[in-house]
């Protein structure tokens, strides 16, 4: 398999580099300052997978390996990356063995072991526990430990890509002794160890003040003697893109500041002041909008936006859903907020090019006529204020995202479009801190969705989808039953679907499964509960004095915080 060979190639350049020795030692380098205008809200991904709770607890706790800048598999607790060649991986492919490093220590100084990988599946698969990374885990019958330092995982099926459980950000490996009285519906109790986890990586969190800000101080037990160079880290959450833009660019108050989507011609004016750069990195991020299939109306109670709610009054109907989908003009939005940092797409899936599907025309131009007489067509007729109904129900949506002035943008832009096909439409924001949240008690979580419709971008952390494919299935809808935690918030179910991701996870040969992603993305786009927009690059702003902070689209931006330091 010519993908698992270029990774393990790509594994072994991987150590040559980390061997390499730094100029700067451990802790020389003073204070780094990072702004995350979405505050983090806890440091544990299993109980929430907002971005920015992943990348600032990805300092801290780490998997058994990630990526690189460019996509490759990186060793982090373990000696290689396992493939077919190195026999790693079983020529049936049933089973992957990792080699754990055997110096590795949690930051309290004791040893990390297989025992504490086993527990994290225990972990995250307990009842109860609402685990957001459950998909991770898909597909494993048991996981072993033939001795301390190796982990033997096996798949009910065969797994033509196994990097999934403990790859990545989103899977790191929790410590056994620290989390062990929190299985289950204890997780969410355990504030110690989800505010203050004990993990492998470059810091250790020193205060942690949920929402707001968290400080960090240098691992004494890391791995490399000489990094990380930054003795300190302080990492505030809050306020807007605009102004942690403006903290870096402008002001020079921090050096680091991520999710900075600002309009073009703002950040030009900003990047002049020679302080520093904002650089997008281009993935699989797209910003979409998602119509809920499901009726929302606050009288409905518990029973609101999931299955027992009924259908939804009228983006149950499909013909609306294309049409709405057909009345946007991706060009005017990307030219209007994103410039250079996004490109239009229909596709839920962009990149890579490999799987990134060339069969819909259908969406990539605004067809305002044609939406229209989709909606004359279904019935939905035009009253006397303009508004379309059907059967009583008028066509009236309340469209919700996040606070960013770019996505207020988008949303005016794209209420405009709606209205001349003749839908009613009421536009929220929700603060981002709150609406990428974990808190099971609010209503405002893009999870929740008690809107008609939300927009919000996201992609997947490798350079295979099908974990992110499988977030589709109807098994992962967000529900009170699963804390709100399931991570297909579109709501689509599909059987037919459910099974051809099933079909993909055993399908061998990346032309062989490139072709079967290209057919889910299209199957989930042509439903129509789901909007692709832009393709849209993950900006950062990054100041002139800090050296090797290298912007990561498949991993956590901070994926490479041991190596940043201050340029002399």
């Amino acid at each position: 398999m010519k993908h698992l060979k270029a990774i393990a190639a790509a594994s072994t350049t991987a150590l040559i580099l980390a061997a390499t020795p730094t100029m700067a030692a451990r802790g020389t380098d003073g204070n780094v300052k990072i702004l995350f205008w979405q505050a983090v809200s806890n440091l544990n991904p299993y109980l929430s997978g907002g971005s920015k709770e992943v990348y600032a607890a990805s300092m801290v706790i780490e998997p058994l390996a990630g990526f690189d800048e460019n996509g490759n598999l990186i060793p982090r607790l373990v000696t290689d990356i396992p493939t077919i060649d190195n026999g790693g991986i079983s020529k049936d492919m049933t089973t992957i063995t990792w080699k754990l490093k055997p110096d590795v220590t949690w930051s309290d100084g004791s040893p990390v072991t297989a025992d504490d990988v086993i527990f994290t599946w225990q972990y995250c698969m307990a009842p109860g526990g609402g685990c957001a990374q459950r998909a991770k885990f898909d597909g494993i019958s048991t996981i072993t430990a033939p001795d301390p330092h190796t982990v033997k995982i096996t798949f009910t099926t065969p797994r033509p890509y196994p990097y999934t459980a403990f790859v990545g950000a989103l899977a790191p490996v929790l410590q056994h002794a620290q989390f062990k009285d929190c299985l289950g519906a204890l997780a969410a109790q355990c504030t110690a160890a989800n505010f203050g986890p004990i993990g492998t990586g470059p810091f250790v969190v020193t205060d942690f003040k949920a929402n707001d800000v968290i400080n960090f101080k240098a691992n004494p037990h890391y791995r490399d003697a000489s990094k990380p160079a930054f003795a300190t880290v302080t990492l505030k959450g809050g306020g807007d893109a605009l102004s942690a833009a403006r903290a870096v660019l402008e002001t020079g108050e921090y050096d680091f500041a991520w999710n900075t989507v600002i309009e073009p011609e703002v950040v030009e004016a900003m990047t002049q002041k020679g302080k520093g750069t904002l650089t997008s990195a281009f993935s699989s991020t797209v910003e979409r909008i998602l119509l809920n299939p499901y009726a929302v109306d606050a009288s409905l109670g518990d029973k609101r936006s999931t299955k027992e709610a009924g259908p939804h009054p009228s983006l149950s109907d499909p013909n609306v859903r294309r049409a709405l989908a057909l009345a946007i003009d991706r060009d005017v939005i990307v030219e209007a907020g994103y410039g250079k940092a996004g490109t239009p797409t229909c596709n839920i899936i962009p990149a890579p090019e490999i799987y990134a599907s060339t069969a819909k025309t259908w969406c990539e131009k605004q067809d305002i006529p044609k939406a229209n007489a989709l909606l004359d067509e279904a019935g939905w007729k035009r009253g006397a204020d303009g508004i379309r109904a059907k059967n009583g129900v008028k066509l009236s949506l309340l469209f919700q995202t996040s606070t960013n002035s770019v996505r207020q943008t988008t949303q005016l832009l794209v209420k405009d479009m709606w209205q001349q096909i003749g839908a009613e439409v009421e536009l929220r924001n929700v603060s981002a801190s709150v609406f990428f949240g974990g808190d099971v008690a609010s209503p405002d979580t893009y999870q929740k969705f008690y809107a008609d419709a939300e927009m919000y971008a996201s992609g997947f952390e490798s350079t295979d989808p099908e974990k992110f494919m499988t977030d589709f299935r109807c098994d992962k809808i967000p529900t009170p039953q699963n804390n709100w935690q399931g991570q297909n918030p579109a709501r689509y179910c599909n059987p037919d679907y459910d099974a051809l991701v099933d079909k993909l996870r055993t399908t061998a040969g990346i032309d062989n499964r490139a072709a079967i992603i290209r057919t889910l993305n299209d199957m989930i786009v042509n439903d129509g509960l789901v909007i692709p927009l832009v393709n849209r690059g993950e900006p950062s702003a990054i100041s002139n004095t800090l050296k090797d902070a290298k912007l990561n689209p498949w991993d956590s931006q901070l994926w490479n915080v041991a190596d940043w330091s201050r340029a002399k």
